[in-house]
């Protein structure tokens, strides 16, 4: 029997690029009956408020991140957490290389379908397409059809997109683990092997660059974990954290 899990723990959720706060609700719904305080961070790309949450009180701290979520939290935000979980992400998005040529030949593409012009109906609805191109391939090899709402469904409007814009510079410029990343923390990887968004190199460099983190690899989960039995491992590992 898994141990009791602590009645303190707080999480700080973070999404990645193209989702929003809602995709946490799953999780929020598993632990309600656990007492953990879940406070969801929001980037803004649909129609939903950015948001940025802070740590309130005394309990472990965790942060649980998909994909590029832990570089787009603020880093005093990431320097309290006291256990880390990366969900199918990455240090350095570009490895080097010509695998590398190849991930920055695709965040070009995706920019220049970003842009702005010639009117703002086609600007945001070129962005909504765009995302659900992604989004189908971050699905993968799951159907896109699983994929839970958000702002992929509707024409992307102008701040969502400077967001999208801006996050895949960073991207493209990530050389390392985000700012603020808490060098004590406890870490956990969860990998998704068949991932089509990170990069087999890319998930080899971030267990480089943190070598005391657990490991779970998910054969056959796409980037997105759709129908990956991924909340099971990642609660029992929290689980057996043990108090602050």
């Amino acid at each position: 029997m898994a141990p009791s899990a602590p009645a303190s723990l707080q999480v700080i959720a973070m999404h990645g690029w193209a989702g929003d706060g809602a995709n946490w609700t799953p999780w929020r719904e598993v632990t309600a009956p656990l007492g953990w305080r879940w406070s969801c961070a929001e980037r803004g790309y649909g129609h939903r408020t950015p948001f940025s949450p802070a740590w309130e009180g005394a309990g472990r701290k965790v942060v649980i991140g998909h994909s590029m979520g832990p570089h787009l939290l603020d880093a005093a935000v990431l320097a309290g957490a006291g256990a880390v979980v990366l969900l199918a992400g990455f240090g350095r998005f570009v490895p080097p290389g010509a695998e590398g040529r190849r991930v920055r030949a695709a965040l070009a593409a995706m920019a220049a379908q970003l842009a702005e012009g010639p009117s703002e109906a086609e600007t945001a609805l070129r962005a909504q397409n765009l995302l659900r191109r992604f989004l189908a391939e971050a699905a993968s090899p799951d159907p896109a059809e699983l994929l839970p709402p958000g702002p992929a469904d509707q024409p992307v409007g102008a701040a969502g997109r400077e967001r999208l814009r801006q996050d895949l510079a960073l991207l493209e410029c990530s050389d390392g683990l985000p700012a603020g990343f808490p060098t004590e923390a406890r870490v956990l990887i969860v990998e998704a092997q068949a991932d089509r968004i990170v990069v087999p190199q890319a998930r080899a460099l971030l267990r480089q660059a943190l070598p005391q983190a657990d490991v779970v690899s998910l054969e056959g989960a796409g980037h997105c974990l759709l129908r990956s039995p991924v909340m099971a491992p990642v609660l029992e590992w929290l689980q057996g954290l043990g108090p602050a």
